[in-house]
């Protein structure tokens, strides 16, 4: 089962290994790397991962409600 992990004021944080990412234009990406962080904010500029952009921006960016 894979994980995705919402962080408060951070990315989504995806706990598994083997993960297939697929990009606006079809392109898939697997990553076999763990833990994965996907930005949320849009500032990052190795989109769709991570890399800290959001605490320079001061974005707050929404928690969803419990499923």
């Amino acid at each position: 089962m894979v994980t995705i992990r919402v962080r408060e004021d951070g990315p989504l944080v995806i706990s598994d290994t083997g993960v297939e990412i697929v990009g606006t234009d079809g392109k898939r990406l697997v990553v076999e790397k763990s833990p994965i962080a996907l930005c949320r904010c849009g500032y990052s500029q190795s989109k769709p991962f991570c890399d800290g952009a959001h605490r320079q921006n001061g974005l707050r960016p929404d928690i969803p409600s419990s499923v």
